[in-house]
């Protein structure tokens, strides 16, 4: 999985690029120096400047490109508004544009397998739609680089069916398991499923019910035995698995039982202290971070932080969150400094999806680095990207 895939059409690329009087972030420590990359791969790091010819960052922090495991953003792009539906390509330039601006070198896209009542896409339209991103990706249109993420909602009937359109992508390198019925994972009370599907659905309290049984039945007679066979299904070819919205410990259990690596959203500290300790990588969602707290009432992500027990993060919805959240980690918690509130959206994700070549400013790793202007005094402390490149490409 650690091969560059597709080429990139934004190409002001050099045989060999230097970036100067910068704050280098490494892994452990940042330096006020100089970076070297030739034939896409860094080649050397060194404290300092230099007195060759080189790209002068002006004193800005050099980082790792960004590292993004979940983000559904592409919807928003191909299905804009209620019954309108994009241009495929165009949505995935779109999409893919603003991911490479938010410093996104390397993004696992997330696709829905399975309906849950609420998403309104038809039979094949996930393949369509990545098909057009393989194709686009093929001819050098993206910025970044795409993978896929099968978003998979066990208590489906159809997601079985769904899933089989995509066994033999050799894009997939992630996989959720999923059951957002109500008494399950992130709806264990009905308060919240009221505010997601009937209020959101404009439903009566007759319908309201009739929606919820029949979830619920679909979820006792499917999700046991769908779980099983999608995480035989990506064991087998090599694909990285996740839990979804885990709130205890019988969940956890469940997750170690079926080699899970990477824990989504757990909606309890319970559930995300024994996931952590069981060797996953937790996740919560970067939005969680800037806005101070879950917009669905469960766990707020800086709680976890505080603990020691977040692994990643994901910009979920808002891309540019991934990178804004870790200046605001660095500034709320003593314990958490930029090295490490980075390594959270870069090598903390790329190494739990086996994607070894990239995560970090290091001799022999991929050239995937940004620029990030940043005014400790502003009051949101929100930064500035000031260039992108990827694999020693400028793209953005």
């Amino acid at each position: 999985m650690n091969e560059i895939r597709g080429a990139s059409a934004f190409t002001d690329a050099r045989p060999e690029e230097v970036f100067t009087n910068a704050h280098v972030v490494l892994a452990d420590e940042i330096i006020d120096g100089t970076v070297v990359v030739r034939d896409g791969a860094i080649v050397d790091v060194q404290p300092g400047r230099t007195a060759v010819p080189a790209g002068d960052m002006e004193g800005d922090y050099l980082i790792p490109g960004l590292v993004e495991l979940h983000t559904d953003h592409l919807e928003t792009h191909y299905n804009p508004r209620p019954g309108v539906v994009w241009s495929l390509m165009a949505s995935v330039q779109a999409y893919d544009a603003q991911i490479a601006t938010s410093g996104i070198t390397t993004v696992f896209d997330c696709f829905r397998m399975g309906s849950d009542e609420d998403n309104g896409y038809e039979a094949g339209e996930m393949r369509r739609l990545a098909d057009a991103l393989k194709a686009a990706q093929a001819a050098g249109r993206l910025r970044a680089d795409h993978r896929i993420h099968l978003r998979c909602e066990v208590s489906s009937d159809n997601v079985i069916e769904e899933l089989d359109e995509f066994r033999d992508e050799e894009l997939v390198g992630l996989a959720s398991l999923m059951d957002h019925a109500p008494g399950q994972r992130q709806f264990q009370t009905l308060d919240k499923y009221v505010l997601y599907y009937k209020k959101k659905r404009g439903l009566n309290d007759a319908e309201f019910e009739a929606f919820v049984k029949r979830r619920q039945e679909e979820s006792a007679i499917y999700s046991a035995k769908h779980r099983e066979e999608i995480a035989e299904h990506c064991h087998a070819m090599g694909v990285t698995l996740a839990s979804h919205d885990d709130a205890t410990l019988e969940h956890v259990e469940e997750a170690i039982r079926q080699g899970i690596k990477l824990a989504e959203f757990p909606t309890s500290i319970e559930a995300a202290k024994a996931s952590h300790e069981a060797g996953m990588s937790v996740l919560m969602g970067a939005p969680n971070i800037v806005r101070g707290g879950s917009h669905s009432g469960n766990v707020a992500a800086i709680d976890l932080a505080r603990l020691g027990i977040l692994d990643v993060l994901s910009s979920d919805y808002i891309p540019f969150s991934l990178l804004h959240a870790t200046f605001v980690l660095a500034r709320d918690l003593d314990s958490i400094d930029l090295p490490k509130a980075l390594k959270m959206v870069t090598k903390s994700p790329a190494e739990t999806v086996g994607l070894t070549d990239r995560g970090e400013i290091a001799i022999g790793k991929r050239a995937d680095v940004v620029r990030v202007h940043h005014d400790p005094d502003h009051p949101e402390h929100v930064p500035v990207i000031r260039g992108v490149w990827r694999g020693g490409r400028r793209v953005a």
